[in-house]
């Protein structure tokens, strides 16, 4: 009898388990879409152990071969992208020309600022499309990123027009490659990231953008140097520095494999760097958006490293 009553009790048991998962079921297909914003409000911004101490508001690790997020948090949170916006201004002006092209820098060179960097870059000296390029990637020129979009637009309409007219012009196109790269959370108003509350991105965005940027020889190659010397026609020779700390095998933040891609900073944007690396032919592409002077790199590292782990 004590059997028998057991038995009763534990099918009780197994029918109360039923009946509730049932409800469950039930009332997370009629209130799925709240229950799911719940959970993500609940855990939004909390990271693994390893990534605990990164201190970049928006970060993402994907790999660049498959296009796989390995890791990401804030990755769609829009941001300000500050000096990593000249990766989209150099994987257009690469595909719009071609390297050994010959640009003459124009009077767009006096919209520079004073406290913006440079390349140095004097008006009525000619550059190549390869030496533009890096002019833009290792000094983070803005100087370079406006003759880089004027040089477009001309290419583009056929006709002269003002630096502003040109500038204008070539954030259309920028607007249109993201979109066709899948970008769709970003708006570009310039093509070298000086702050606009108009001109935002992603963590995302930037990362599908420099996946497709890195497609490209001549861009691969150049991100990858710790510097260049450009053969300027008119000027004296320029040499530019590459601020990307990842590659100086001699500094502090030198990561092994380090092949990439773009610094950034602004006030508003804080310190961004979209990083690259490759191990063992595995290649990744780092985003950090919104980190801190030194914290930008030790960021960058950690993901590096928690990516090549994964």
């Amino acid at each position: 009898m004590f059997r028998k009553k057991r038995y009763i009790f534990l099918i009780l048991i197994v029918l109360i388990f039923l009946y509730h998962d049932k409800l469950s079921f039930q009332n997370v297909q009629k209130h799925g879409n709240a229950l799911i914003q719940q959970v993500e409000q609940k855990w939004r911004g909390v990271r693994t152990p390893e990534l605990a101490g990164v201190e970049g508001q928006a970060i993402l690790i994907m790999d660049r071969n498959s296009g796989k997020l390995l890791y990401s948090d804030h990755a769609k949170k829009k941001m300000y992208p500050a000096s990593t916006t000249k990766i989209l201004t150099a994987l257009i002006l690469l595909e719009k020309s071609s390297p050994d092209d010959q640009v003459t820098v124009g009077d767009e060179v006096q919209l520079r600022t004073s406290d913006e960097s440079s390349a140095g870059l004097v008006q009525g000296e000619r550059l190549t499309v390869r030496d533009l390029t890096a002019a833009m990637m290792l000094p983070s020129g803005n100087d370079a990123a406006r003759t880089a979009a004027v040089y477009v637009a001309g290419l583009e309409t056929g006709k002269r027009q003002s630096p502003e007219q040109a500038i204008a012009y070539f954030a259309e196109l920028m607007n249109e490659k993201a979109k066709e790269l899948g970008a769709g959370k970003s708006h570009f108003v310039n093509p070298h990231g000086l702050h606009n509350p108009d001109h935002y991105s992603t963590a995302y965005d930037m990362a599908l953008i420099a996946r497709e940027a890195m497609k490209l020889k001549e861009f691969n190659e150049i991100v990858g140097e710790t510097e260049y010397a450009a053969d300027a026609k008119g000027q004296e020779d320029h040499l530019f520095q590459n601020r990307n700390k990842l590659l100086s095998s001699s500094g502090e933040w030198y990561f092994q494999g380090a092949n990439g891609v773009k610094t950034g900073y602004t006030e508003k944007a804080g310190y961004c760097l979209v990083g690259s690396a490759v191990r063992e032919e595995r290649e990744l592409i780092t985003v950090v958006l919104h980190s801190t002077e030194q914290g930008v790199w030790s960021d960058t590292i950690k993901l590096l490293d928690y990516g090549f782990r994964t």
